[in-house]
């Protein structure tokens, strides 16, 4: 897989997680606002960093090396890498055929912002790279009560294995390759002394760390969009509230890549316990 190629399969595999967020929707969703999706490093900009500049906790060049590099070269500037990751996709598909998934405009930017987003109460769905999963939520009634349907994880089954198909040791590298894109488009999301390493460990330990329930989480209904009828499971963040709603095996399976992942780019740093 040259350097192209795997880039494009790096930025889907770093947002697949993210398309879920859209499923917990009741029959008509209220409308999200309007926001200016040609311009992702404008939106939803985080406070400029004061003080002295805080230590590198992960620094990419400690990330685990592959025993073969990605193919080298120079990197296109960050407002036109979109034509690489193009051009990356008409190759990667058998015949040409592409897929409507992704969001192409400012695909970096959009990812950034993703990762930065996950551990947040709410997101900005007109940010992230990846379509919504089709349809709407699956629920099961018994009596008065509602639970997610088991049947609901066939929606999100191609993202899953669309995961698990990356080859994690060239998913590092790649992104250690690519990394000073990453880096430009966090500081222009507000984070002018942020490191992103540092924020997407911080995130995948978050992740990580999403709690399992015991059978399938029971819903209610308030309003237009469903809720965790348990206040633990409704106060999560947007990305935990994402695992859940996959189910336990989805949730599982993609846990596992995200660890393989974080031991990759944290550079040999464990997780916390």
């Amino acid at each position: 897989m040259n350097a192209s190629k795997s880039t494009l399969v790096a930025a889907i595999a770093l947002a697949a997680i993210a398309a879920a967020y859209f499923a917990l929707r009741g029959p008509a969703p209220r409308p999200e606002p309007v926001v200016p999706v040609e311009e992702p490093s404008a939106l939803v900009p985080a406070p400029a960093e004061a003080g002295a500049e805080p230590p590198i906790r992960y620094p990419i060049e400690a990330a685990e090396p592959v025993r073969q590099a990605p193919e080298a070269g120079p990197l296109p500037a960050l407002d036109e890498s979109d034509a690489t990751v193009g051009a990356a996709l008409d190759g990667l598909f058998a015949e040409g055929a592409r897929p409507d998934l992704l969001l192409l405009k400012d695909i970096i930017r959009r990812i950034v912002v993703a990762v930065d987003n996950l551990p947040r109460d709410r997101v900005a769905p007109r940010l992230w790279p990846l379509r919504p999963v089709e349809g709407g939520l699956l629920v099961s009634r018994d009596g008065d009560a509602v639970v997610i349907s088991e049947h609901n994880r066939e929606r999100y089954a191609p993202y899953v294995k669309l995961a698990e198909a990356v080859d994690i040791r060239y998913l590092a590298a790649l992104y250690a390759r690519f990394y000073p894109l990453f880096q430009q488009a966090y500081e222009e999301l507000g984070y002018p002394r942020g490191y992103f390493n540092d924020r997407l460990v911080t995130v995948l330990d978050h992740l990580l760390a999403t709690p399992e329930p015991a059978g399938p989480p029971r819903l209610v209904q308030p309003k237009v969009l469903y809720e965790f009828a348990d206040p633990e499971l409704e106060r999560l963040s947007a990305g935990q509230k994402i695992l859940i709603r996959m189910g336990p095996d989805a949730a599982a399976r993609i846990k596992a890549r995200l660890r393989e992942f974080r031991r990759r780019v944290a550079g040999g740093v464990a997780a916390p316990e």
